[in-house]
């Protein structure tokens, strides 16, 4: 089978930082990360701000290796952190006071990756 490679390199050295982020902190958070980044794209999480909503408690920290989507409110504050934020979303957890991040800032601010829920 034909190995395929990614060809964005923004993304490509997102998961080289990801892994090696791993090596340095021991975290495995990002090395499961970087795992889930490689595969193709249509396997990507595609998270909607409702699920955040109930999946959540205020001032948690969220990871989505992938999108987030507008559909549904926030009531909450919550710090999230994905590839990628439709319009939408960005503007709803903006409003309920939250924050929203790339995968690398968050890595950067949380290098052990304690306390971080993953949302697929």
């Amino acid at each position: 089978m034909k190995k395929v490679k990614k060809t964005n390199p923004g993304l490509v050295t997102l998961i080289d930082d990801l892994k090696a982020a791993t090596r340095n902190d021991g975290s495995a958070i990002w090395r499961d990360v970087a795992k889930r980044l490689e595969k193709p794209r249509r396997n990507y999480a595609a998270v909607n701000v409702s699920k955040i909503n109930r999946h959540t408690a205020p001032d948690d920290l969220v990871l989505v290796a992938g999108k987030v989507l507008g559909t549904g409110d926030l009531d909450h504050k919550v710090t999230v952190a994905a590839l990628q934020f439709s319009e939408q979303a960005a503007s709803k957890i903006k409003s309920a006071g939250g924050e929203c991040l790339r995968i690398d800032e968050l890595a950067d601010k949380h290098p052990k990756g304690s306390g971080i829920i993953i949302l697929r």
